[in-house]
C-alpha cells in the first residue's frame, strides 16, 4: 500500500479513499450467531502474542461470512463494541474460508435451506430446486456452497446426506465433517506403513544405545492402545538417573514421504469417547511404534542425571533400543502408592523402581513450585460408553498421573534447552504471559474481592500468580480466583522461536514425548536425530523453514482437534444429561452472560440457567467482576449452586437448568426430584 497526503491508495482496490487516521487491516472473519462478527488480524510472523480483534456490525460485513479472509478498515479509534473494541468495516472479501458446511436441511416453496451446525456461520444456505439430492426436511447434510450473491443468502447444493437430525450416528458424522476430520488413510500411506518389518536388525541395534537390559516400563490408562513413552529410574551417589524413552517414530516416518505428508496434514490424533482418529496408520501407532511389554522397540531416549534438589546436572539424548519390562496402569500404580498389598504383589518386579520414581517425582514437583510454576486446577471429564449406556464423571488426577507428568515435563525442558544452546531451528511449545489488559482486569477483580495483591512494576511473572493462588488456597474464594486466573492466561501454541512458557515458568520448552500422536514431537525428533547423527553443519538451512511451517500447522491442527473433541464430548454429555430431566445436581457457576448463568456440574456437564427463570425484574450482568444479579440475589463465578435439569435443547446442543427450588414436580420418582452428587 502507498500513503499520500490526502488519501490512501490500496493497489488492486480501485483507489479507495480513506481518512488518514483509519487503519487498513487484513484478517479473518469470526462470525457470531446473532449476525455480527469480529475481525481477527493476521498474526505477526513468529509471534505468539495475542492479536487485537475488531467488532464488525452486520451492516458493515458487506457479504463477508465466518472464516472469510478480508481486507477491512477501522471505523472508530476507541469505543466500538460495548466500549471494549475498535470497530471496523469490510472493504473486500479476499478469499472465502468455508466452501462446504454441515447442517440440517429444511424445505421451502422455492427449494430448501440448510441451517449450518456452525453457529458462527450465521447465514442459512439456499438450495434451489433440483440441488437437494433427494434430501428430506430434517436430514443432516453436507452442503457445497456454489455462489455468494451480493444480496440474500449463499446458494449451494446438497452433496451428501448423513442421516436424520438428532440421530446419534448422523450427529457425530456431522461433527467429523464440520471439522474436516478424515478417518481413512490414503492407500499409499497404508502401503508405506505396512512395508516395515517387525524384527529390528542387528545393524540397527548396533547403531544405538542398547537399553534392553535396563528396567523400563510404561504407565498409562487402562484403555490405552498405544504406548509411546517408557520410563526408567535409579538412585546414584549424588542423586538420580532418570530415563525417558520415546518411540522413535521418525525412523519409520521419513521426511517428505506419503506417511510424513499425511501426518503433517492431520497434525495430531483426535480422541473421542468411542473412537480415535489417529495421526498415523494402525500399523505404526498400535504396533511398530508402541512400546509393548516384552517387545524390542526403537526409541529416542533422554537420560538425565539429577541431583538431590531436582536439578539436571548432565544429560544425553540418544537413539536407543529398549525392551519394556511391564505395562502398568495409573490405577494399579496409585493403589501401590496407597499401600494396597494386592497391587504390591502384582507389581513386585518393579516396586523398587516405583519407589525411586515416587521419591524423585516429589522432588521435581517441589522444585517446579519453587521456580514459580502455576498449577491451576482444570476440571476434566471422563466419558465411558458401555453397552450403549453413557457415564460422565470427573477424570482422575492422582499422584500416579502426576509422576509421569513430572518426568515428561523435565524431558521436554531438557530437550528444548539442548536445542536452544545449539541454536537449532526447532519447534518450541510457548505460552506467552497474559496481556496487560487482561492482567489489569484480573488485579482489579482481586481488589474487588478485598485481596491486596501487589503487582511487580518490572513486569508480569509466574511467581506473582503462584503467590495469589497460595494465598487464597484455604479460602472460599479459591475456586473463583482459580477460574478467573485461568481465563486471564493465554493459550499455549507452537513456535520456531524460544519465547518461554509462562505457566511452567520455563525459559525453554518443547513437546518431545508423544510423536505417535503429535506432529510437533515428530518434527522435534527428526531434527534431534539429524543433529546427533551428523552434527549442526547445514541444519539451519535444512530445517529453518520446516520449523516455521510445522509450528504454524501444528498450532492450527491442535486448535481444530481441541474444538472437535470438545464438540463430541459436549454431545455425549448432552445425551447423558437428557436422561436426567427433573433430577437435581450440585454444581458451580462457570460463566455469566446477559442471557443467564452457565453452571458446571461436578461431573463436567455444563448447562444454561436462563435469566428469566432467576426471578427479579432487573438482571444486571457485571462481566468485569463475573457476577449476575437477579433482583436481590447475586451469583458469582465459582459459586456453588444446586440445579435441576429442565431439559436439553438438541438443536443448539445445550442443556437447560433451573436453580433448584421447592415445589417443582417433573420427571423423577413419584413426580418429585432425585438428588445426586454427580
Amino acid at each position: 500500500m502507498c500513503v499520500y497526503a490526502d488519501r490512501l491508495f490500496i493497489f488492486g482496490f480501485e483507489d479507495i479513499i480513506l481518512p488518514m487516521k483509519r487503519e487498513v487491516i487484513k484478517g479473518t472473519i469470526q462470525g457470531n450467531e446473532r449476525g455480527y462478527a469480529f475481525l481477527i488480524p493476521e498474526r505477526a510472523e513468529n509471534s505468539a502474542a495475542p492479536v487485537k480483534d475488531y467488532f464488525i456490525p452486520h451492516s458493515d460485513l458487506r457479504g463477508a461470512m465466518h472464516g472469510d479472509k478480508v481486507m477491512c478498515e477501522t471505523t472508530e479509534e476507541t469505543g466500538g463494541f460495548r466500549g471494549e473494541r475498535t470497530t471496523a468495516r469490510v472493504l473486500k472479501v479476499l478469499e472465502r474460508g468455508i466452501k462446504e458446511i454441515v447442517g440440517t436441511y429444511f424445505t421451502c416453496r422455492s427449494g430448501g435451506f440448510v441451517t449450518p451446525d456452525e453457529r458462527k456461520y450465521f447465514a442459512e444456505v439456499f438450495i434451489p430446486f433440483g440441488k437437494g439430492v433427494r434430501a428430506k426436511a430434517g436430514d443432516k447434510v453436507v452442503c457445497r456452497i456454489l455462489s455468494y450473491p451480493k444480496k440474500g443468502n449463499p446458494e449451494g447444493i446438497v452433496s451428501k446426506i448423513l442421516g436424520r437430525q438428532f440421530d446419534k450416528k448422523a450427529e457425530l458424522a456431522s461433527i467429523l465433517y464440520q471439522y474436516k476430520l478424515r478417518e481413512k488413510f490414503p492407500l499409499s500411506v497404508i502401503e508405506e506403513a505396512e512395508k516395515y518389518q517387525d524384527k529390528i536388525t542387528a545393524e540397527e541395534i548396533k547403531a544405538r544405545r542398547d537399553l534392553r537390559k535396563t528396567v523400563t516400563f510404561t504407565i498409562d490408562g487402562e484403555d490405552a492402545r498405544d504406548f509411546d513413552d517408557a520410563v526408567s529410574a535409579s538412585r546414584t551417589e549424588n542423586g538420580y538417573d532418570l530415563g525417558v524413552h520415546i518411540a522413535d517414530v521418525s525412523h519409520y516416518v521419513k521426511e517428505d514421504s506419503d506417511l510424513d505428508n499425511e501426518a503433517f496434514e492431520r497434525g495430531t490424533s483426535v480422541y473421542f469417547p468411542e473412537k480415535v482418529i489417529p495421526m498415523l496408520p494402525e500399523r505404526l501407532c498400535n504396533d511398530l511404534c508402541s512400546l509393548r511389554e516384552g517387545v524390542e522397540r526403537l526409541t529416542l531416549s533422554c537420560i538425565m542425571n539429577i541431583d538431590k534438589s531436582g536439578k539436571v546436572i548432565d544429560y544425553v539424548i540418544t537413539p536407543s533400543v529398549i525392551k519394556s519390562k511391564a505395562r502398568l496402569t495409573y490405577t494399579e500404580v496409585q493403589a501401590y502408592f496407597d499401600g494396597d498389598k494386592a497391587a504390591a504383589k502384582k507389581l513386585k518386579k518393579v516396586v523398587t523402581d516405583l519407589d525411586v520414581m515416587k521419591e524423585l517425582a516429589e522432588i521435581l514437583k517441589r522444585r517446579r513450585e519453587e521456580k514459580g510454576s502455576i498449577d491451576l486446577e482444570v476440571k476434566d471429564s471422563a466419558i465411558l460408553v458401555k453397552n450403549g449406556e453413557i457415564e460422565v464423571f470427573p477424570a482422575k488426577k492422582d499422584f500416579a498421573h502426576g509422576l509421569i507428568e513430572e518426568f515428561m515435563i523435565l524431558a521436554n525442558c531438557t530437550v528444548a534447552e539442548y536445542a536452544y544452546y545449539l541454536t537449532l531451528p526447532f519447534v518450541y511449545r510457548v505460552h506467552g504471559e497474559p496481556t496487560e489488559e487482561r492482567t489489569e482486569k484480573f488485579y482489579a477483580f482481586l481488589a474487588g474481592l478485598g485481596i491486596n495483591a501487589r503487582r511487580n512494576r518490572e513486569g508480569i511473572y509466574p511467581t506473582d500468580f503462584q503467590k495469589i493462588l497460595k494465598t487464597a488456597e484455604d479460602t472460599s474464594a479459591y475456586p473463583l480466583i482459580n477460574r478467573v486466573m485461568l481465563r486471564t492466561m493465554q493459550k499455549a501454541v507452537y513456535s520456531p522461536e524460544p519465547l518461554g512458557h509462562f505457566g511452567l515458568s520455563e525459559k525453554h520448552y518443547c513437546h518431545f514425548t508423544s510423536p505417535i500422536r503429535r506432529y510437533p514431537d515428530l518434527a522435534v525428533h527428526r531434527i534431534l536425530k539429524d543433529v546427533i547423527g551428523r552434527g549442526t553443519e547445514g541444519i539451519e538451512e535444512k530445517y529453518a523453514d520446516f520449523a516455521e511451517y510445522a509450528s504454524v500447522q501444528s498450532s492450527e491442527r491442535e486448535k481444530i482437534a481441541d474444538a472437535a473433541e470438545r464438540a463430541v464430548d459436549d454431545y455425549y454429555k448432552l445425551l447423558y444429561i437428557s436422561e436426567r430431566e427433573g433430577e437435581e445436581f450440585d454444581g458451580v457457576v462457570s460463566g455469566v452472560i446477559n442471557a443467564g448463568l452457565f453452571v458446571e456440574l461436578e461431573c463436567g456437564v455444563e448447562g444454561l440457567v436462563r435469566a428469566e427463570t432467576l426471578g427479579g425484574r432487573k438482571i444486571i450482568c457485571d462481566k468485569d467482576n463475573y457476577t449476575l444479579t437477579a433482583g436481590k440475589k447475586t451469583y458469582r463465578l465459582g459459586e456453588p449452586v444446586r440445579i435441576m435439569v429442565a431439559g436439553v435443547n438438541l438443536v443448539d446442543r445445550r442443556a437447560e437448568f433451573l436453580i433448584a427450588s421447592e415445589g417443582y414436580t417433573g420427571k423423577g420418582e413419584k413426580g418429585g426430584r432425585k438428588k445426586h452428587n454427580a
